[in-house]
């Protein structure tokens, strides 16, 4: 009966399957169910921000953002790696939504050129991701600008109650804190549950005064992430099956920064034996083209709006046209008959059934990434809970010196 049963699912629920004994020697405990988990998770940030709504709508207001248009805050979105790239997928929707400057900033940057990028007079908010709350370069980005900035007005976001962030903060009054849930306080090494709930909590905050519309496009989002998933997943494992030595993700707007994490998650869980890059379809063909080979996986992330559409697909015609990739495969919302005749011929076409605009997609998008990460990695004998037999990398980057 198992294996009956076994046969009838995913090849992401038969690894959750297995026992904790082979789930633990194959270094399999944690991360498949953190991917899996997703939908699930998402509701429940929703809620936490939900609860927070009053106070964070206060503090926004006394940090300018509901201001006259050109007297409101420049905002920061900071983070390191995928929690930098947390920001880049929000950034597009808080923009539009609050109607002021927004954008990315990597804490790494910020660590060594702080007064590159703040001007004296200006008035901001920061906005800081981090799963675990104890990265080196995110408490002391926090801790100089609450000594040497102390008008900046900051929103932590982390999944760890008990890091570094939410205590150095808990006594600051320019300060306010969103704590999500420890099971998304990922334990494997690289973030994905983690990544996808605070984009929904970062997705919260642009909603604020209007949470309850927000709450329809998430269980939009929800609906469509439970029939995506285990479609991504048959098709992951069967095209890493397949074979490649490269992959490239391609996105545009919000859509780029799902691509730029979708690389990173390759390059962690398969320790760098797989090439990865990513663009935006424009940029693609201004030198990283060169580098698609016939060993290559394209991934394009495309957009659910006609007219930039229309750009990504003459790009993966011309990929089509010219053979530089192995295989291209297209992950796309509904789209016109048109061009759903013209994706069909470009390559391999894994439907997204949702409707919301390209800046919600994120949380969903990103499944590809992982997917492919978590087969690529086992296909390998690697372990994806803890993928760098070295030692290279780690869940938390804290043996960094500060000066």
């Amino acid at each position: 009966m198992r294996e009956r049963l076994n046969e009838s699912m995913d090849p992401l629920s038969k690894i959750l399957t297995l026992s904790e004994g082979e789930r633990e020697a194959k270094g399999l405990v944690h991360t498949p169910q953190e991917i899996f988990q997703q939908p699930d998770t998402w509701w429940r940030s929703y809620e936490k921000l939900s609860q927070l709504a009053p106070e964070l709508e206060s503090f926004l207001k006394r940090a300018g953002v509901f201001n006259d248009l050109y007297a409101r805050p420049s905002v920061f979105l900071i983070g390191a790696g995928t929690s930098d790239y947390i920001g880049r997928t929000v950034a597009t929707l808080l923009r539009r939504v609050w109607q002021c400057e927004v954008c990315a900033v990597p804490s790494t940057d910020l660590i060594t050129c702080l007064d590159d990028y703040v001007v004296a007079g200006k008035s901001y908010v920061w906005v800081s991701f981090s799963r675990s709350g104890d990265s080196s370069e995110g408490v002391a980005v926090l801790e100089s600008a609450l000594d040497r900035r102390p008008e900046i007005h900051h929103i932590i976001v982390c999944c760890n109650g008990e890091g570094r962030m939410a205590r150095t903060v808990s006594e600051h009054g320019n300060v306010c804190r969103v704590i999500l849930g420890d099971e998304v306080n990922d334990r494997g090494l690289a973030m994905t549950s983690s990544f996808s709930s605070m984009v929904v909590a970062g997705q919260c905050l642009a909603h604020l005064q209007d949470l309850a519309a927000y709450g329809l496009t998430l269980d939009s989002l929800i609906m469509a992430a439970r029939k995506f998933l285990p479609a991504a997943a048959e098709l992951a494992e069967q095209v890493v099956a397949e074979g490649f030595s490269k992959i490239c993700f391609l996105g545009s707007g919000a859509l780029h920064g799902v691509a730029v994490e979708s690389a990173l998650k390759v390059m962690e869980l398969t320790a760098g034996r797989i090439v990865t890059f990513s663009e935006s379809f424009l940029g693609v063909r201004h030198g990283p083209l060169s580098a698609i080979d016939d060993e290559t996986l394209v991934v394009g992330f495309v957009s659910g709006d006609a007219r930039r559409r229309s750009y990504e697909l003459d790009l993966l015609e011309e990929v089509r046209d010219k053979g530089l990739a192995k295989n291209i495969l297209v992950i796309a919302p509904r789209v016109e008959l048109e061009d759903e005749k013209r994706l069909a011929k470009i390559g391999i076409v894994l439907p997204l059934e949702i409707a919301a605009a390209d800046c919600y997609r994120p949380p969903v998008d990103v499944f590809i990434g992982q997917l492919f990460g978590l087969f690529s990695s086992i296909r390998l004998g690697l372990k994806p809970d803890a993928p760098s037999p070295r030692g290279a990398i780690s869940r938390v980057v804290s043996q960094v010196t500060i000066y």
